[in-house]
């Protein structure tokens, strides 16, 4: 997603990046997600779509966005389709990358982050030109505490309870592409960007 944002000049909008903004800022829908978080809660979906909106009246979001790791629900999704509804928008299009889970496992695994632009690697799929080092700003990048083998496979299964019907709701909408994820990471964002410009072609 953060190649997509720099792509198309638009504004990358990440539910966790979001939610540690909101905590951080100490705004009342931030102070709503930390209560919630304290106590081991998820966050509810109307305080993310507070959150979603906060952050989508942002100057940088006027030439559109991509969201990324939300609508993670049904319900989150009914709930943006309404949201944009009363902005007199739409989305107009989602993208599902089909990846088999050994394959999201190894990757998970081995997944390095630059927190501050969220730019990912991986030592097998997508090294970094310096071992721990960010390419574009030198930084040490990170691994996440949550990407291990046992929280994927709780993740794994909520994944498919909760979050892949997402992907029929927006196949009713005419709106899903799902591209194979197995592929090149040139092939699949190329493929990415076409869905893209063909879709804001319509």
């Amino acid at each position: 997603s953060p190649r997509l944002a720099k792509e198309y000049c638009i504004c990358r909008l990440a539910t966790g990046d979001m939610l540690r903004a909101a905590i951080a800022s100490s705004s009342p829908v931030g102070l709503k997600a930390r209560r919630a978080m304290e106590t081991g809660q998820l966050v509810s979906d109307d305080t993310v779509i507070d959150i979603l909106k906060e952050n989508l009246k942002q100057p940088k979001c006027r030439r559109g966005f991509v969201l990324d790791g939300f609508p993670r629900t049904v319900n989150q999704a009914k709930k943006l389709d309404d949201h944009l509804a009363q902005m007199g928008t739409k989305l107009d299009g989602a993208v599902e990358l089909k990846v088999g889970r050994d394959t999201i496992l190894e990757r998970i695994s081995g997944r390095l982050i630059h927190p501050s632009s969220g730019r990912a690697y991986h030592p097998k799929f997508k090294p970094p030109l310096k071992p721990g080092i960010d390419d574009v700003t030198g930084e040490h990048l990170i691994k996440r505490n949550d990407d291990n083998p046992d929280v994927f496979r709780n993740r794994y299964t909520t994944y498919m309870s909760m979050t892949a019907p997402v992907a029929n709701h927006y196949a009713r909408q005419g709106k899903l592409k799902s591209i194979n994820g197995d592929q090149h990471v040139e092939t699949v964002f190329s493929e990415i960007c076409s869905y893209i410009n063909s879709s804001n072609s319509k």
